[in-house]
């Protein structure tokens, strides 16, 4: 049987309310609303919805929901973490960020896929979840559902002018070896084609759901972290934003997320453990999104002597 995460939501719910004592439905609603678990908890996979490819093939598109508010957890590709049929591997994230992460990564499948089903199946603290892509015609993806999805800031430009997706490199790394604690400089190279429209710029004082940090508007309402769900660029139209999408330990950026200037964004990272690690950039036009890796080894720190 499947399980899809409203219904597993639902049924988390329910347990909740069997387990605990006699109390008024207003005040079970009110206790169920406040539970935040900062760890210990699962992460359900998403299926998001397909696109289709002008040479006939598609696109399933995934995301999750991390239901810890603070804890990152790390499920290497295996038994806990895999695709059926096919490759176990197929590009996905290892590391994963609290809370929901939309559109986060594509998996291409041929023109004669039809019927057939692509399912993603993730393991954590004991507890099995599974996302089923498949090519149901009421599960298509538009820019316009991609919009509404992301924060739908009601920008619509994107409904007068076709929006094509920016583009994004990453600059050559001098080495691809460095140590724990050691900086290392990274360049994205990003442009666009100027679709959808910038939004005006406003402040805290115009919306108390939106505030400007370095000319990037931030949605406050949504959850941490700042991800290419969230930010919005509100001057240039593009933005780039750093995440760990594999690794064993934590990477720090400084920053995380930016607007891309004269085409490119810089930012400097920080691993805190050796292994090998996949940094994924995000280029941002407000509704699109265009990935970029890079894998950076990393040794243990140097010591004297």
């Amino acid at each position: 049987m499947r399980t899809h995460p409203r219904a597993t939501t639902c049924a988390l719910a329910a347990a909740l309310v069997l387990a605990a004592p006699a109390r008024s439905s207003a005040q079970l609603g009110q206790q169920i609303g406040q539970i935040r678990h900062n760890s210990g908890q699962n992460v359900v996979p998403v299926f998001e919805g397909w696109e289709r490819n002008p040479d006939g093939t598609f696109n399933l598109l995934f995301g999750y929901m991390n239901r810890n508010y603070a804890e990152e957890p790390e499920i290497p590709i295996g038994p806990d973490n895999n695709f059926s049929p096919g490759p176990a591997d197929q590009g996905q994230a290892t590391h994963f960020y609290p809370r929901r992460q939309q559109f986060m990564f594509k998996v291409k499948v041929p023109a004669d896929f039809g019927k057939k089903e692509l399912v993603w199946t993730l393991t954590r603290n004991g507890q099995t979840e599974k996302a089923y892509g498949t090519l149901m015609m009421e599960e298509q993806i538009t820019d316009v559902v991609i919009s509404e999805n992301r924060g739908g800031l009601g920008n619509d430009s994107v409904k007068a002018k076709p929006n094509r997706p920016p583009t994004i490199s990453i600059d050559e790394l001098t080495t691809r070896t460095v140590s724990v604690g050691e900086p290392v400089t990274l360049t994205a190279l990003a442009s666009d084609d100027g679709v959808p429209a910038p939004p005006p710029q406003r402040g805290r004082g115009n919306n108390p759901n939106v505030a400007v940090v370095d000319g990037v508007r931030l949605l406050t309402f949504r959850e941490r972290p700042i991800t290419q769900a969230i930010v919005k660029a509100s001057k240039e139209g593009l933005a780039v934003t750093w995440t760990e999408w594999r690794g064993p330990g934590k990477m720090t950026f400084d920053p995380m997320t930016m607007v891309v200037k004269d085409g490119k964004a810089t930012t400097r990272v920080v691993f805190s453990q050796p292994g090998t690690y996949v940094i994924r950039a995000y280029a941002d036009d407000g509704i699109l999104t265009t990935p970029a890796d890079v894998t950076v080894e990393v040794v243990p720190a140097k010591t004297g002597g």
